[in-house]
């Protein structure tokens, strides 16, 4: 086990950050946090890294117990923060030689290591580049250098694809795959659920400082009640239609959206057909009608109450 946090206590006067909060990282995985603001992640993260002194609990990383000064487990860590945290006044070379400096003491490695996070993130016609002349998705870029330069055996990845174009965020995207199948081991924490669901082989959903449910993808799916939506456009409906399309086998609930019902199924393998059916004998004129299956959105939603950027 790579990180293994027990029954984690934070208390701020009146407010409980964390409740008894745990967590297990195993070697290889990347390890999807999520949570709505507030739940506690930065504060699980924080504690983790040993920057933030807890209350109560107990945090090993690599089998050993992390404090402060743990500085031989600090040294195979990699942090990656939500905000670019670099050097203004240093250029995208100065600025990752730096950070590899406080890791790496002997100069050639350190030359080599730099060169290749440079190659790794694409920066090479930007090295003599300062920050300030970087599109937002190239300081993502640099942010992500600058934090895994070292070769760290785990990393910590927050929210690294915040507000950036759709061709940067994919870039980040596979290079976090890549990095994950070069031996690193990857919390990551994201707002966008389509790519934890994409990238993460275990996901842990925490609210109000505790973990709510963990497992992966298709685990969790299967916690939940809902287990198809289904979405139809009709022409012609009323009032009266919505309470009959309550009486529909395993129906759990139906929401008017732009026009649009969605209709909530529990279990049943016909749910479309018996939906089809029920417009048949009904006379129903619909404009758009499809099937799909729970995300990992509706998991969230289910768990928790609340839309991930609550």
């Amino acid at each position: 086990m790579v990180v293994k946090v027990e029954n984690l206590v934070k208390r701020y006067k009146e407010l409980i950050a964390l409740d008894h909060f745990n967590m297990e990282v195993r070697e290889g995985e990347i390890l999807g946090l999520l949570g709505p603001n507030g739940c506690g992640k930065t504060t699980a993260i924080n504690s983790i890294l040993s920057l933030l002194k807890f209350d109560k609990g107990q945090i090993t990383i690599f089998g050993e117990e992390m404090t402060p000064n743990s500085y031989h487990i600090k040294k195979e860590i990699g942090i990656v923060p939500q905000e670019v945290s670099v050097f203004q006044n240093l250029t995208v070379y100065e600025n990752i030689d730096y950070f590899c400096g406080l890791y790496i003491d002997d100069k050639k490695l350190r030359k080599e290591y730099v060169a290749q996070a440079i190659d790794f993130v694409d920066l090479n016609e930007f090295k003599k580049f300062f920050p300030k002349k970087l599109s937002g998705g190239l300081k993502r870029r640099l942010n992500i250098a600058c934090g895994i330069v070292h070769k760290p055996k785990l990393i910590f990845l927050d929210e690294p694809t915040v507000a950036v174009d759709a061709q940067s965020r994919n870039f980040i995207l596979e290079g976090i795959k890549k990095l994950n199948k070069s031996g690193s081991t990857i919390i990551y924490t994201t707002h966008y659920l389509e790519e934890a669901e994409v990238l993460c082989d275990r996901i842990i959903i925490m609210d109000r400082g505790k973990n709510i449910v963990s497992g992966t993808n298709e685990e969790l799916k299967s916690m939940i009640t809902t287990t198809e939506k289904i979405v139809v456009g009709f022409v012609d409906a009323n009032g009266e239609l919505l309470e009959k399309i309550k009486n529909i086998a395993h129906v759990l609930d139906i929401e008017l959206k732009d026009n649009d019902y969605i209709i909530k199924f529990e279990n049943g393998v016909n749910n479309l057909s018996n939906l089809i059916e029920f417009i048949k004998e009904n006379n129903l004129t619909y404009e758009k009608l499809y099937s799909r299956q729970p995300t990992l959105n509706d998991v969230f939603l289910e768990l928790t109450g609340k839309e991930l950027r609550d």
